[in-house]
């Protein structure tokens, strides 16, 4: 990809292969398998199992409670 690369850049190809570049982004990079794959999202879930996930969820979450441990020391006077 020398100087014909370049030339044909500059001859109005630049759209074609942004256009190029960009579909091929979309497919390798923006789908979520490939990001579950990679490790970045936990699990993938499909519209049809949305509210059955999101009820258990809430669910999980509803008995919990936050609890703070005891101080162990005061705040000194200045």
């Amino acid at each position: 990809m020398g100087k014909e690369w370049f030339a044909n850049l500059r001859g109005g190809h630049y759209r074609k292969i942004r256009y190029a570049m960009t579909k091929l982004k979309k497919i390798l990079f923006a789908n979520p398998y490939k990001s579950a794959e990679l490790g970045y999202i936990d699990e993938i879930i499909l519209p049809e199992q949305t509210r059955i996930k999101l009820i258990q969820a809430l669910d999980m979450a509803k008995n919990k409670m936050k609890t703070n441990s005891p101080k162990k020391h005061g705040n000194i006077p200045l």
